[in-house]
């Protein structure tokens, strides 16, 4: 019902939006603030309706122009790095605002030292309106993750297509990018008052996924353009005014110290920091000091970050639990294309996770399963640090009842057997793992898509018919299977073993209740 609802209010918000057919015609020279808002209610749409696919989101009623879009069109498969592009190009299109883009970079998907935009292609109607199929459809041959990764502190040479923006109300925002520099890009389609920043990004094989942004994306050096970023304004120059469209000109790009909300408070920290090094950096909200990933989201909520540790725990189980369905979809599909059942290759890419190999890169989940094994390490950490915050009295802890332990163990179990990731064995019995199953599997689920579905989902193998051979590359991936981080070139961090992510356990090891705190004198 809250998707239906969610549909129909998109369509409202557009009713009043003209849809463009035909030609792209430009009649605007910028984006204005309303333009904006309205692709961000655009992303939000396709958000929340829960399409799987960049061909079902355009088909789907979260697209206001769906119902008269030439079908063939629509019918596009877009990665994660182009699918901001897309949405950004045909929303353009849709409401006949201008759109440029780097069409070059130096360097390539994983420079060491960051890429600079050597050259731009600006989509200009020279006279009868744009052929806007084709326009978007050759952009799409010539953005990639690459075109991310790009410097966002250097000023000399050309724009970049994004800038850094100030983590603030307002600045993160739906249609806000997210890059990992190990070649991951996300778009942000909502932003909660808590300031959670949710973001569905595409994968190798197409299909779309969902979740909320936290150390599964990284800190980036500043050099690498990792991050938040927003598309960086522009204006049309130089054009005359043909019935209504503006012909020929170029596009203008916006220089950074002319855009009100750049900021490099996420490279830099809010500290002095005179090393520029990300890993340096030191933030602090009113006076507290907190990690990135906190303070991003009490800085881009206002302040207004109250935790409720059931609600923190339920909803972060939740998404979790998403991503978890999302991977075996894509375990799902390795199966099916038979690769279980082959021998197993005599080597593997020298990189697992910038492989541009055909069914490594189609099927293999090595950047999944890292960002996903992050995201739970971090889930430990955060629930942790709000149980020390209750343990202290801090008041950004909202917990009305006496048992918060037992209250969130409550929580945990419910959430633990209701969100269970349910898969066929070899032999199709179907198996089915709870919550807690997975986080004692977590470090031992493969990600190499040869092995067996018995392997990739941390089993001891019983059942597995791998041989011998598969059995060897399965210890010998163990080390890059303990990874939460890799370096900016993919290169996985050496890490001792897994890390801790046994939630359950943390719960039962919090006090049972609060100490008495002496209020006042006498008390």
């Amino acid at each position: 019902m809250r998707v239906i609802l969610a549909a129909a209010l998109s369509l409202a918000l557009f009713s009043a939006v003209p849809a463009l057919a035909g030609p792209w015609r430009i009649t605007k020279d910028h984006w204005s603030e309303m333009d904006e808002a309205g692709f961000g209610r655009f992303v939000t749409a396709l958000g929340d309706s829960g399409c799987t696919s960049s061909q079902s989101c355009l088909r789907s009623a979260a697209n206001p122009w769906a119902a008269s879009e030439d079908r063939a069109f629509l019918d596009i498969d877009v990665d994660c790095a182009k699918l901001p592009y897309l949405l950004r190009a045909y929303y353009a299109w849709k409401n006949g605002l201008p759109f440029t883009y780097a069409d070059g970079v130096s360097g390539g998907r994983f420079s060491k030292n960051g890429n600079r935009v050597v050259s731009r292609e600006d989509i200009v109607d020279h006279g009868g309106g744009i052929d806007a199929a084709r326009a978007i459809r050759a952009m799409l041959e010539n953005v990639y993750s690459g075109t991310f990764r790009v410097d966002v502190i250097a000023t000399d040479g050309m724009a970049s297509d994004f800038y850094s923006p100030a983590l603030q109300p307002g600045s993160i925002r739906p249609g806000t990018t997210i890059y990992d520099p190990n070649g991951h890009v996300g778009i942000v389609y909502r932003v909660d008052g808590s300031g959670r920043i949710y973001y569905m990004d595409a994968h190798p094989d197409f299909a779309i996924s969902r979740s909320v942004y936290g150390a599964q994306f990284g800190q980036s050096q500043a050099m690498l353009g990792g991050g938040l970023k927003n598309w960086r304004p522009f204006q049309v120059v130089g054009a005359r005014m043909e019935n209504g469209a503006l012909v020929g000109g170029h596009m203008q790009m916006t220089r950074q110290r002319d855009i009100p909300d750049f900021s490099l408070v996420q490279y830099l920290g809010t500290q002095p920091n005179p090393s520029g090094d990300v890993r340096n950096a030191r933030f602090t909200y009113n006076g507290a000091s907190l990690g990135y990933y906190e303070y991003a989201r009490v800085a881009v909520s206002g302040g207004k970050a109250d935790f409720n540790p059931l609600y923190e725990l339920q909803a972060t189980m939740r998404t979790l639990c998403n991503d978890l369905e999302d991977r075996r979809q894509a375990v799902d599909q390795a199966a099916q294309a038979g690769l279980a059942a082959r021998n197993h290759p005599t080597s593997i890419p020298s990189n697992i996770y910038l492989s541009d190999d055909g069914d490594w890169e189609s099927y293999a989940t090595p950047s999944r399963d890292a960002r996903m094994r992050a995201a739970f390490v971090q889930f430990r950490r955060d629930l942790g640090s709000m149980i020390q915050l209750w343990v202290h009295h801090d008041p950004r802890i909202v917990y009305d009842g006496q048992f918060l332990k037992a209250d969130l163990m409550k929580v945990y179990d419910a959430e633990s057997r209701r969100r269970t990731t349910t898969f066929l064995s070899t032999d199709k019995r179907p198996v089915s793992l709870s919550f807690t199953d997975v986080t004692q599997r977590l470090f031992a689920m493969s990600f190499d898509p040869y092995h067996c579905v018995e392997l990739r989902w941390g089993s001891d193998g019983s059942g597995c018919p791998d041989q011998d051979a598969k059995r060897g590359w399965y210890q010998r991936e163990q080390q890059a299977r303990n990874e939460i981080e890799r370096d900016e070139q993919g290169a996985a961090t050496q890490l001792a073993g897994p890390q801790d992510v046994d939630i359950r356990g943390l719960i039962a090891s919090m006090p049972d209740s609060l100490p008495f705190v002496q209020r006042y004198p006498g008390d």
